[in-house]
């Protein structure tokens, strides 16, 4: 009888299949950085329309989210708010909400596409010709 111990536990593993790998790994860690930074570059584009000094931030994970509630006029303990789950949705869709209210995108329709889609519509926002006017978003 065979135990656990005389198995050949990597029957069927070879270099070629460890290079394949290896190179989907840093492939898709080369495609996540290059997402992450145009992604960064159309928020920071939309933080220097909206007139913040610190448009920086939008490289920064947690700080892009608190310049992105001060540019939409919510108090920052919002935050707090994006990781409660399914409250975090109700956030987001107000903050989609007040941002395209912010580039004169009054429809529900351009609020519903931002949401939904995101990674199309915040480069449409920040590389595209629209101006950003704080007075069209209410204060609360």
């Amino acid at each position: 009888m065979l135990t656990l111990l005389q198995t050949d536990p990597y029957n069927g593993v070879d270099a070629v299949s460890g290079a394949a790998a290896a190179g989907l790994g840093i492939g898709s860690m080369f495609m996540s950085l290059l997402l992450y930074l145009f992604y960064g570059y159309c928020m920071f584009k939309i933080f220097k329309k909206a007139g913040r000094e610190d448009a920086w931030a939008a490289f920064i994970p947690i700080y892009n989210a608190v310049v992105m509630l001060d540019i939409v006029k919510k108090p920052i303990w919002w935050i707090i708010l994006f990781l409660i789950p399914f409250v975090n949705l109700y956030a987001a869709w107000v903050v989609n909400d007040r941002l395209a209210k912010g580039f004169a995108k009054e429809t529900p329709l351009y609020t519903i596409l931002l949401f939904f889609l995101g990674f199309i519509f915040i480069p449409v926002l920040g590389l595209g010709s629209d101006t950003y006017d704080s007075k069209r978003i209410p204060n609360d």
